[in-house]
């Protein structure tokens, strides 16, 4: 494998869950110690693949209680050629994390990112009513900041107490137990990436000619025809004028199925455009 395809950019910095899904991409690539480029966003990611600053890029794709990540879906549409290679979900686990020496009867502020705070706020109210809360760019970097100040506790997952030295004084405190964020694995497309998965994923972007009244129930009843199983569908604004929407569309099955390509002939007649943003494993 070149030196390019040992980078992969991620949204920094390093500790946050997207660093927990690049290493988990970085293994099933088989790289063992991958370049890793920090970055301040996701189109900044989008920004290295497309650029040749990074073999792969690793972004946010859906949450299962906030849903799909519109900038995410901006880029693929508008901005980006770069295509889905390979799909894994993280478990959103927040845990309490603090300095070694810290005593939870000694802490005055809870630092985290917005999300952090808002989706443990049940846990704060019983186990730290009355606190400061402080907001930080990242879950990651409020554990960062913990372990340097016994008075403050953070937000964060595992993954971050670990790699700056806290200690885990709770875990699993977050409101909701069944939080997750399906992550995406991106490069340009012929990417020299070969990954395998149990299961398979396909992503659409599709462009009507025209708005015009059964235009969606037109694409769906391609895919009930063919009896393709559709797990995700967003409009999206065309950011040209108020009213005008395209669509995104994700399903089961790999672009090379024959039923898969019967129903994408068929609606590459009817559309003005339909964009495959990849055909990938979950892994």
């Amino acid at each position: 494998m070149s030196e390019l395809n040992e980078t992969i950019a991620f949204l920094g910095p390093r500790g946050t869950y997207t660093h927990e899904a690049a290493d988990v991409f970085a293994a099933s690539l088989g790289i063992d110690n991958p370049e890793l480029i920090e970055c301040t966003s996701f189109d900044d990611v989008f920004n290295c693949v497309d650029r040749g600053r990074a073999g792969f890029g690793v972004v946010g794709k859906e949450n299962s209680l906030e849903g799909p990540v519109t900038a995410t879906l901006d880029n693929f549409a508008f901005r980006s050629s770069a295509v889905i290679l390979a799909e894994t979900v993280i478990d959103i686990h927040h845990c309490l994390v603090t300095a070694k020496d810290a005593s939870i009867d000694n802490i005055r502020t809870v630092a985290s990112h917005p999300q952090g705070l808002a989706q443990c706020r049940r846990y704060l109210n019983e186990h730290l009513p009355s606190r400061e809360t402080m907001i930080m760019p990242s879950t990651a970097e409020s554990a960062r900041l913990a372990a340097t100040d016994a008075t403050i506790a953070g937000i964060a997952n595992e993954y971050a107490a670990k790699l700056h030295g806290c200690v885990v004084a709770a875990r699993d405190i977050e409101d909701h137990l069944g939080n997750q964020t399906a992550f995406a694995l991106i490069g340009r497309p012929g990417s020299a990436a070969q990954l395998v998965g149990k299961t398979y994923k396909t992503t659409l972007a599709l462009f009507l000619r025209e708005d015009k009244a059964g235009a969606l129930n037109m694409i769906l009843s391609e895919f009930a025809y063919a009896g393709i199983n559709i797990t995700m569908l967003q409009s999206r604004p065309l950011k040209q004028q108020f009213g005008d929407y395209m669509f995104f569309m994700e399903f089961s099955g790999k672009d090379i199925d024959l039923d898969v390509q019967t129903a994408l002939s068929c609606l590459r007649l009817k559309l003005r455009e339909v964009k495959v943003l990849g055909s990938y494993p979950v892994i």
